[in-house]
């Protein structure tokens, strides 16, 4: 594995984005476990993008418009729903206390839609992997599945340490309501910032 390779997906991964915000949200949240949880949701919904850069669906994608609207505006439309939901402390940024139950199910269902409604991975998942796949490499695909899962390792790795460090501050965010209803703000702004700029994206 080259080390361009991993410079690169590791400046992509780290990049603020949508996953970033939702593991960042649910350390600050709900404490370091459900950070990890997120993280881990993040990093499955990255499955079906690999599997469409691999198979070559990604190229469908991008040839056709209408899938590529359709996937496009159910994640801007998701995206302004969590803005919504997190100005109405009842989304992403609803503070909990440690021991308050609530599904791993429905944080990982949360996470891997973020990452899956968002067309631009499986386009970039179709450009990019192949450029770390010589031309006279005897197994492509089995070379493109260590690459993919590569990417995603570090994506959890890196997510989880946004996460964690967002659990080890939570305590002083959580306990200034006037620090916590900028964070929400900011936050929802966030999510509705990445809506418009899933909006405008072009194949």
């Amino acid at each position: 594995m080259s080390p361009e390779f991993i410079l690169t997906s590791l400046i992509v991964v780290a990049s603020p984005g949508t996953g970033v915000l939702v593991t960042l949200a649910a350390g600050l949240s709900r404490g370091a476990r459900a950070a990890i949880v997120a993280a881990f949701g993040c990093t499955l919904g990255i499955v079906p993008h690999m599997l469409a850069a691999i198979t070559g669906l990604a190229a469908l994608l991008h040839a056709s418009a209408l899938a590529f609207q359709i996937i496009k505006y159910a994640g801007v439309a998701y995206l302004l729903y969590m803005a919504w939901m997190t100005l109405q402390e009842r989304g992403t940024l609803r503070v909990e206390a440690e021991g308050t139950p609530r599904s791993d199910a429905q944080v990982i269902w949360s996470a891997v839609l973020v990452n899956v409604l968002n067309p631009k991975l499986s386009i970039f998942f179709f450009a990019f992997l192949p450029q770390f796949v010589g031309a006279t490499e005897p197994q492509p695909l089995r070379r493109m599945l260590e690459l993919s899962l590569a990417f995603m390792v570090m994506t959890l790795t890196v997510f989880v340490l946004y996460g964690v460090f967002a659990a080890a501050v939570r305590r002083h965010v959580t306990s200034r309501p006037s620090v916590l209803a900028w964070m929400r703000r900011a936050f929802a702004a966030a999510f509705m910032a990445l809506g418009v700029k899933l909006a405008l994206a072009e194949r």
